[in-house]
């Protein structure tokens, strides 16, 4: 059933499809693109800010088939534009993770370097990317089996409620969220779906202090794939995260006065 052509018309399955992922030199994003080979992904774009230079695990996403490394900086709007002047026409699935995450909040950190970088990257970053990739993935939204399906955004869970010791990167993360939310609104009536995932602390190197549990990025790639496969449009994968929802639904206020204890 999942290579019925009427019915791939109508899911977002990863399966033959081709698809972007903007940063591939970290741990969620290396651990996306071996899942996505593994589901016969056609083509994996995979971006790297810096070209430069070789990040960790460069040579073995270069041995993947379906791999084609590009220089992709999202702070960047030339760049931005350049890239999907060269292949937003054949993208089917934009997964968004590039991301800066520091710790500290308001207080333990002076200057709005850090916060400046975190929003220009997680937020405005997003805002780059969809105003180049989006107006023509919507265009393709009717293209039958070859049409663009899905936008996947790395959120956190600290979007919807702000969590002081990592304070700045929780309200870039929150301004992230707003602007996912408007991009729905507007992929929608294209047929194209956008998928925000909400991760608890995520067991890499920015969250080295955080104490367990925390999300693998192997298992957070497959809560990725499934929402796709699913239809899922909003993901809160781990435990963490499925706690902080429960709160946030029962009482946000309660939320915000335990986090800030």
């Amino acid at each position: 059933m999942a290579n019925d052509r009427q019915l791939r018309e109508f899911t977002c399955d990863p399966k033959h499809r081709k698809v972007l992922v903007t940063d591939g030199k970290t741990a969620l994003g290396q651990a996306l693109v071996k899942a996505f080979s593994k589901e016969q992904c056609e083509l994996i774009w995979v971006g790297h800010a810096e070209p430069w230079k070789k990040f960790a695990g460069f040579d073995e996403l270069q041995k993947i088939p379906q791999v084609t490394l590009v220089p992709l900086d999202v702070t960047d709007s030339k760049n931005v534009r350049e890239v999907a002047a060269e292949i937003a026409g054949k993208v089917d699935i934009v997964v968004n993770t590039a991301e800066v995450h520091r710790s500290f909040g308001i207080s333990n950190r002076q200057g709005v370097e850090t916060a400046r970088a975190e929003m220009d990257v997680n937020y405005f970053g997003l805002l780059r990317l969809a105003q180049e990739f989006a107006p023509v993935m919507r265009a393709r939204g009717a293209d039958g089996q070859s049409s663009a399906v899905a936008w996947v955004n790395l959120l956190s869970i600290y979007a919807l409620a702000n969590f002081p010791p990592h304070g700045t990167f929780s309200a870039s993360k929150a301004a992230a969220h707003s602007l996912a939310q408007c991009l729905r609104a507007e992929m929608r009536p294209a047929g194209v779906r956008v998928v925000n995932v909400f991760p608890g602390p995520i067991d890499d190197e920015w969250n080295q202090l955080t104490p367990p549990p925390k999300v693998a990025p192997a298992a957070l790639a497959k809560s990725v794939l499934r929402a796709l496969q699913d239809g899922v449009e909003d993901v809160y994968p781990g435990d963490v995260a499925q706690e902080w929802l429960e709160r946030w639904r029962d009482n946000p206020k309660a939320l915000e006065r335990e986090l800030s204890a």
